[in-house]
């Protein structure tokens, strides 16, 4: 059994444990939703903007109300909220009865037993098990446990580049090689303009990128029985290397030490920066103005050759869930409408949106996952893409060793093997305690 610190999930364990408590009722017990002609949904936000969301998914749930007749109360909660809010909810019992979660969170959330399992007669009511891509299956919840949850967008990691700038430096095809990138970047940082961003203050998007490194070094962050291994030489060699492209490679600007989430994007959509790694973008690049045939999109780099099983690793699978928590007082309605918003149809509509791809194999089909950015990440997660660990808390302390790493960086302090694996050995040790 692996070993964490994470206070705010041993508690949300400890209270299930006894309890049993999930979202869906109020303070006095009555249920947030006792009648079936109405649900409360949490979405996270996926679009450019929180108004954005909403507006592209009430359009969607009144089409639900229209064919169902039951009202959903939507709230689009952002990221840097999400998880602490569905721990609060689990903990007190007062939260939506559809809500949406991060795959990676799924087999901590699973642990508190306030999530509706989804055994063969729940995946009957919503079309079937074999509607979904395995891999997607496969991030729900834990190895040889029912799912705790249904994948709703699948995601994946790509390198997307400035076509312009590009073409401004000279060069004619985007880096394949982690060398290659660098040799670019430097033809591309200077007069104030840098070639890669990064957010080095969201934990989350280090451990991302980490991860996929560490895969490309031939390393886990936790051994074969589940404790951790951060300071594995390969382990520390990834998060150095990323690091590195601030501190030695001098191709991202120190500012990007104190970027949180999306500010990479923006410096992108801008034009500060000539290349971001990141999940499905095109539309927060299309909110800001950049139009389709400003920037290009590739796999992100390996080491040499192309990506690939093992070593050739680029992404990890990534993706949103979508789960209920048990004790909704309107499950059939809630089950209703993850029927509705996995349909072909509207899978469909909401990925094409969201420039992410379905994880319901049908839609695939539809001709709008066929354009070259998408084709990218299809293929990515079909041949290149790994599960990150389950452990939300892996994201808290190894993200936070990579985040004052950067800021060692950005002041100019020395970035060695060494204090690489000092700040992993701290983040090891809190994961252990």
């Amino acid at each position: 059994m692996r070993r964490t610190r994470a206070a705010a999930i041993a508690l949300v364990i400890a209270l299930a444990a006894v309890s049993g408590c999930g979202g869906g009722t109020t303070a006095d017990g009555a249920g947030s939703n006792a009648s079936p002609k109405t649900l409360t949904y949490w979405a996270s936000n996926q679009g450019p903007s929180i108004e954005a969301d909403k507006k592209i998914l009430g359009a969607e749930l009144k089409k639900f109300e229209a064919r169902t007749g039951i009202e959903v109360e939507l709230e689009v909660v952002p990221w840097s909220d999400l998880l602490n809010r569905i721990l609060a909810a689990t903990t007190s019992g007062q939260g939506p009865d559809v809500l949406n979660i991060g795959n990676t969170w799924s087999a901590s959330l699973q642990a508190t037993d306030a999530l509706l399992p989804w055994d063969e007669k729940n995946f009957a009511a919503i079309g079937g098990r074999d509607r979904f891509v395995a891999s997607a299956v496969a991030s729900t919840g834990a190895e040889g446990k029912d799912p705790a949850a249904v994948p709703l967008y699948s995601l994946a990691y790509a390198l997307y580049y400035n076509k312009k700038m590009f073409a401004d430096a000279g060069i004619t095809e985007p880096p394949a090689t982690w060398d290659e990138l660098v040799a670019v970047g430097k033809r591309i940082s200077k007069d104030g303009t840098w070639a890669l961003g990064a957010e080095g203050a969201n934990p989350a998007n280090n451990i991302h990128q980490a991860f996929v490194l560490g895969k490309q070094h031939g390393a886990d962050f936790f051994d074969a029985s589940g404790e951790p291994a951060f300071t594995s030489d390969g382990a520390v060699a990834a998060v150095k290397q990323y690091v590195d492209f601030m501190a030695k490679d001098k191709i991202i600007a120190p500012g990007n030490a104190e970027y949180a989430q999306n500010q990479s994007l923006n410096d992108f959509a801008k034009g500060r920066t000539a290349m971001v790694l990141w999940q499905a973008a095109a539309s927060t690049f299309a909110a800001q103005g950049m139009k389709p045939e400003d920037w290009g999109v590739a796999p992100v780099p390996v080491p040499a050759g192309s990506p690939g099983a093992g070593k050739n690793v680029n992404s990890m699978v990534a993706g949103i869930n979508i789960a209920i928590f048990k004790n909704s007082r309107n499950i059939d309605g809630a089950k209703k409408f993850v029927e509705f918003m996995t349909s072909d149809e509207e899978q469909k509509i909401l990925n094409a949106t969201y420039g992410s791809i379905p994880p319901v194999k049908a839609a695939q089909d539809d001709p709008a996952f066929a354009a070259p950015d998408l084709k990218v990440l299809r293929d990515t997660l079909a041949t290149s893409a790994a599960p990150l660990p389950q452990e939300s808390q892996f994201e808290t302390a190894v993200g936070t060793a990579i985040k004052d790493l950067w800021a060692d960086a950005a002041a100019g302090r020395p970035v060695t093997t060494q204090s690489v694996k000092a700040r992993l050995e701290k983040a090891q040790q809190l994961m252990q305690q």
